[in-house]
């Protein structure tokens, strides 16, 4: 029942030869962050990755055919997003779970205790 999904950070155009195409003017860069989600809880982890694919030739570029001018505007690129910061937020299923579990907690703290008697 868990999902993981990534949202998108940034998307750049960069203006460097497109490798399979030699277009300059196709290449586009994706940043994408890590979101998960399950009954209990949704999480913005801080793992990010990164996508290029050439608009021109409708072609997927891997980190292997890069060049080094390719290589040193993705780096900068890179520098210049901002991820969003780690976060957690429970869900109504945790919340009761959670008061449910103090609830036991203490009515067993006050048993013993000899607060409450049966």
């Amino acid at each position: 029942m868990a999902t993981t999904k990534f949202f998108t950070l940034k998307e750049a155009r960069l203006n460097n030869n497109c490798p399979e195409c030699y277009s300059n003017d196709g290449l586009e860069i994706t940043f994408k962050q890590k979101f998960k989600e399950n009954a209990f809880y949704k999480a913005i982890t801080a793992e990010t990755s990164h996508e290029m694919h050439c608009n021109n030739c409708n072609t997927a570029i891997f980190p292997v055919r890069w060049t080094d001018d390719i290589e040193r505007v993705v780096e900068y690129q890179q520098r210049a997003v901002q991820p969003k910061s780690k976060s957690i937020k429970l869900k109504p299923l945790a919340w009761v779970i959670i008061l449910l579990d103090i609830l036991i907690l203490a009515l067993i703290v006050l048993v013993m205790t000899d607060v409450i008697s049966f």
